[in-house]
């Protein structure tokens, strides 16, 4: 088996096959592995490749996170027993261990992010841009007048669907209420 090489701090928690620019660009690399490019490629790393890494390093994060919750349910509160403190010194050593390596991931994340951000500043357009219709006039539609017959149906749906809200809000007050009162008794019940 190969020895390992040093691991950048940034790199912490990255298998082998996904960090191909760590080696010198003379290394020979063993079988199995990519082989290095030269350092000139580490410029023309996609972004996609990035969020790629960055999509791994979030899921580490997560499995560090649920690690550290796992711990911490397994551990007991010592209420002066002191029993085994070889285990609560284990359990906090590995508490320690894994929040140091979520500060590299941390980190690791914050570098991937700003190194995307600036390899697609050109990408990115101004919030004006993306916005419908800003700086732009809207053409006028023409609308034919309509009849009377056809204005006063609409004046009916118009008030019957106002009529309609006014019930709706008065019964959602109402269930509100409701809602309240069922609460407040079942606090009291306690």
């Amino acid at each position: 088996m190969a020895a390992s090489l040093p691991q950048k701090p940034g790199m912490a928690g990255m298998p082998p096959q996904q960090q191909p620019h760590l080696a010198p660009p003379g290394a020979a690399s063993t079988v199995g592995q990519q082989p290095v490019p030269p350092q000139g490629a580490l410029r023309e790393i996609s972004p996609v490749f990035l969020c790629r890494i960055g999509q791994e390093t979030v899921q580490d994060i997560v499995a560090r996170t649920m690690e550290i919750f796992q711990i911490t349910r397994a551990t007991q509160l010592p209420n002066g027993v002191t029993q085994s403190q070889a285990m609560y010194q284990d359990r906090f050593g590995k508490l320690q261990e894994h929040l140091r390596q979520l500060a590299l991931l941390f980190r690791k994340l914050r570098l991937l992010y700003e190194r995307c951000v600036e390899m697609t500043s050109d990408l990115q357009e101004g919030p004006a841009e993306i916005l419908p219709y800003v700086g732009e006039e809207l053409l006028s539609v023409k609308v034919e007048p309509c009849s009377p017959a056809v204005n006063q149906e609409r004046k009916e749906v118009l008030e019957k669907v106002r009529q309609k809200n006014q019930e709706m809000k008065v019964l959602m007050d109402q269930m509100r209420n409701l809602l309240w009162d069922v609460n407040a008794m079942l606090t009291l019940r306690k």
